[in-house]
C-alpha cells in the first residue's frame, strides 16, 4: 500500500514540476512562429534539391561506369 501511494505521489510530483516548467517557457509570437516555419520549409526545400541533384549525378555516373 505504502509502496502504490508513493509511485502516485511521484507521478503527481512530475506532472506538477512539468506544468512548473512549462510555465518558465517564453513562447514565441505567431509572428515569429511563422517566420521560423517559412525557414525551415526553405532550409528542407533547398537541401532536398540539393541531394536530389547529388542523387541524379551518381545515377548517370554508375550508370556510365557499369555500362548500363
Amino acid at each position: 500500500m505504502a509502496k502504490q501511494r508513493k509511485q502516485s505521489n511521484a507521478i503527481v510530483r512530475f506532472y506538477r514540476e512539468t506544468r512548473a516548467e512549462l510555465r518558465k517557457v517564453t513562447w514565441p509570437t505567431r509572428q515569429e512562429a511563422l517566420n521560423l516555419t517559412r525557414v525551415v520549409v526553405i532550409v528542407i526545400v533547398i537541401v532536398g534539391l540539393f541531394l536530389g541533384v547529388l542523387d541524379l549525378l551518381f545515377a548517370r555516373l554508375f550508370a556510365l561506369i557499369l555500362g548500363a
